[in-house]
């Protein structure tokens, strides 16, 4: 109970988006440890804050250094520079060493959205000439004026000069790179390849639909329940994965223990951690397989719907089922099935017949050979023999040693596309199924890209997409990026002409006001001084030493009356 409540709490907190990211790496801490360790917010909030303080350093030096001054940084914020650079670096080179898989879906997602990125981009550009427009003029009338004071400042000159050189290397730093971008976004649809440009009458029927685990976002995975949701929603065939009982008995199970997806925990937690394989189907026949899937807080997808209460109850219900079980479902429902053959652990009894005794648990079931994708590479030669009629499915081989053994169907994942769209296989006349398929804009280019076929967990999406996304004629896409390119060049051309207008305007009008107060200063000199001649004619000059003062006149007679 203290689980479920940390759980939700955390829950909580993240959000509905960081949920689905943190939420494989919590449950297997949980079940390793049984403790809660969240160490990856505090860690990922202190490198955030470190990376941020130091880029807010590395700019405020590169501003110093650009206006001249030295710098003294001390020796606490040089041991953090080099301390978060070599941090980044290292985990960069992890990731970039154990995310090659994230890479390549970058790379396919590329492929499909290039067309639209690339008239965002130039769209961004047109919006980014404004401010590069106003300060490249804006440098540009500085030069000028700067050029001018050459001739009037001779002892000044070399001053003037090393001011004139930082203003033109600043314009052909912001210049230069803009302008060589929007002439690579301009040109780049001639050098680049997507799928999703392609004529209507070229694209290829959708791919069919193969249920993984069966339709494991609307019922538990590996279940009867599962399979029986994957027919509702017309699925090509059904994948599942296969071990054998210690007494013979082919089950359905992906994970090599049953921890996760039956309650083993509470009917016998001390054996949770055996393989699978090294029990009696006495006792994997009585665990349940669907409690798990009914709990929210242990939702394998972060983005199912939400169950009917039907559902629930039937989810509740479900157990381990067999292999003859399932081929049931797919005789009755004509389904195909592809299946991976999980091998025995050593000491098991069925460690080296496992193969033959899967194909004889097949072929007393009476399915239709045909239905059956035979993926397993051991003991092929056995079953090509025994069961002629299963259809022999191959990995990410070379075309020569696939045609050697007979073998007309890969089964390869997505992120193969990347490299050549597999027309090696495709030009061999190989049909190709990919997995793990569950994103519209992956079927979307599976679809493009003419493959016949995807294992889905998100079944019931894929179903309802009638016409794949991002799909674009290539003469509509000529068409606007044509249009695109004209428009750019007018509306930058426009922006930088409007801007060298504006600073013109801007020059005349502080000319006009200059030269008005050097008048109005002129015109003032020349009030001062007349009025100080008329002062100086005006005031007599005092009597000096040794001249006599001057007799006083006599009042006038009013005056004196008065």
């Amino acid at each position: 109970m203290l689980y479920h409540v940390h759980y939700w709490l955390i829950q909580l907190s993240l959000g509905s988006h960081t949920r689905g990211k943190f939420q494989t790496w919590i449950l297997l801490l949980l079940f390793v440890t049984g403790y809660w360790y969240f160490w990856s917010l505090l860690l990922l909030s202190l490198f955030g804050i470190l990376f941020a303080y130091t880029s807010l350093l590395v700019i405020l030096g590169f501003l110093l250094v650009w206006e001249g001054y030295e710098l003294y940084l001390h020796w606490n914020h040089k041991i953090l520079i080099v301390l978060v650079i070599l941090i980044c670096t290292f985990f960069m080179a992890v990731l970039c060493i154990y995310w090659n898989d994230r890479w390549l879906t970058f790379g396919l997602s590329l492929k499909v959205f290039a067309p639209y990125l690339h008239l965002s981009c130039i769209t961004m550009m047109v919006l980014l000439s404004y401010p590069v427009a106003f300060y490249l003029v804006t440098l540009e009338q500085e030069a000028i004026f700067r050029r001018d004071k050459i001739t009037h400042h001779k002892r000044k000159r070399s001053k003037i000069f090393s001011r004139l050189t930082k203003l033109r290397a600043a314009q052909v730093a912001i210049g230069l790179p803009f302008f060589f971008i929007l002439l690579c976004l301009c040109v780049v649809p001639w050098g680049y390849y997507s799928p999703c440009l392609v004529e209507k009458n070229k694209l290829g029927p959708k791919p069919d639909l193969f249920g993984h685990r069966g339709a494991p976002m609307l019922a538990p995975e590996n279940t009867i329940m599962s399979f029986e949701k994957a027919v509702e929603n017309r699925a090509f065939g059904l994948e599942t994965d296969i071990y054998i009982s210690i007494d013979g008995v082919p089950f359905l199970m992906h994970d090599h223990d049953l921890r996760r997806t039956t309650n083993i925990m509470e009917v016998m937690p001390n054996s949770s951690r055996i393989q699978s394989s090294f029990f009696y189907w006495s006792f994997l026949s009585t665990l349940n397989a669907g409690k798990w899937f009914v709990d929210s807080w242990r939702q394998p997808f972060h983005n199912m719907k939400p169950l009917s209460e039907a559902d629930k109850e039937k989810a509740r219900k479900q157990m381990i089922p067999k292999l003859s079980d399932l081929l049931k479902i797919a005789k009755q429902a004509k389904k195909y099935v592809i299946f991976d053959l999980n091998g025995p652990p050593p000491k098991h009894p069925f460690r080296n017949t496992y193969v033959r005794h899967v194909v004889k648990v097949i072929l007393d079931t009476k399915i239709e050979q045909h239905l059956i994708y035979w993926l397993p590479g051991f003991d092929r030669d056995y079953v090509k023999q025994k069961a002629p009629g299963f259809q022999q499915v191959g990995r990410l081989s070379p075309v020569e040693e696939l045609r050697r053994e007979n073998i007309s169907i890969i089964n390869v994942d997505y992120k193969r596309l990347f490299h050549n769209g597999l027309r090696d296989y495709k030009a061999a006349d190989i049909t190709i199924n990919l997995y793990i398929v569950n994103k519209p804009w992956v079927f979307s280019l599976a679809w493009c890209s003419r493959i016949h076929s995807v294992t889905t967990d998100n079944i019931e999406l894929l179903r309802q997409i009638d016409y794949p996304y991002y799909f674009m004629v290539p003469s509509y896409y000529r068409i606007m990026w044509l249009f695109l390119d004209i428009l750019t060049v007018v509306f930058i051309f426009a922006i930088f002409c409007f801007h060298w207008w504006r600073e013109n305007q801007i020059e005349k009008v502080f000319e006009s006001s200059s030269s008005y107060t050097d008048t109005e200063s002129i015109s003032l000199k020349r009030r001062k001084s007349e009025k100080a001649e008329t002062f100086s004619m005006t005031v007599e000059p005092l009597p000096q030493a040794g001249e006599s003062p001057q007799t006083p006149v006599a009042p006038a007679p009013d005056l004196t009356r008065a």
